[in-house]
């Protein structure tokens, strides 16, 4: 049965959902939502997930929100990207939570901020504060990435799949890879993946599509 992710391109949470999906080589359909236009809050999208947010993943008779839980579902459903030992998959969702927490949620605030807002919403205090917070991010990253291709072990895993989701975007909001050499290179070394697609490649909706 072909898995079906709700997601939509702007979507750095669906990214790492649908990343995750499609290098594992999962059969799976992207279902597009209208999120500009409030399909996530209606009381049909409530049905499948109340929190009104993507990506929402439905398998059979599995239905999960929420994209770290999505990963680990699809790597603990094929075996791959989980980690190659307990040890290895306790350092996964260590870096799952704290991409949830210090990367990609500062990351996805001040994306949409300083994009997907009106430009009188637009708070240069706001901005200045989430940047800073994710430039402290970076550092950890860039530092956990020295001498190393991947965050965790000797493969990529799900850790990896999470911490780059926001880190394709074009749009600007605060990250400007030459800085960090080292997330730089890890970035070109998913990219090079078998089956690896541009956020706005694998998921339906662009800005391009709203201009």
């Amino acid at each position: 049965m072909t898995i079906k992710l709700y997601c939509f391109g702007e979507s750095g949470n669906s990214y790492k959902a649908a990343l995750t999906l499609q290098l594992a080589e999962v059969e799976w359909d992207p279902v597009f939502v209208d999120f500009f236009n409030g399909e996530a809050r209606t009381p049909e999208f409530a049905e499948i997930n109340p929190m009104g947010e993507v990506p929402v993943m439905i398998d059979g008779d599995v239905t999960l929100s929420q994209s770290g839980v999505i990963q680990d579902y699809i790597s603990s459903k094929t075996g791959k990207f989980g980690g190659r030992s307990a040890n290895e998959r306790r350092e996964v969702l260590r870096w799952l939570f704290w991409d949830n927490h210090k990367l990609s949620s500062q990351a996805g605030a001040v994306r949409f901020i300083m994009n997907f807002l009106p430009e009188n919403k637009r708070s240069p205090d706001v901005i200045a504060f989430f940047q800073g917070r994710l430039r402290a991010a970076y550092k950890v990253l860039n530092a956990a990435l020295e001498g190393r291709d991947w965050l965790v072990g000797d493969a990529p895993t799900i850790a990896d799949f999470a911490c780059c989701g926001y880190l394709y975007y074009p749009e600007p909001f605060g990250f400007d890879r030459s800085d960090y050499p080292n997330i730089d290179r890890w970035l070109d070394g998913i990219a090079a993946l078998p089956g690896w697609k541009h956020p706005y490649d694998l998921m339906p909706g662009s800005p391009a599509d709203r201009a």
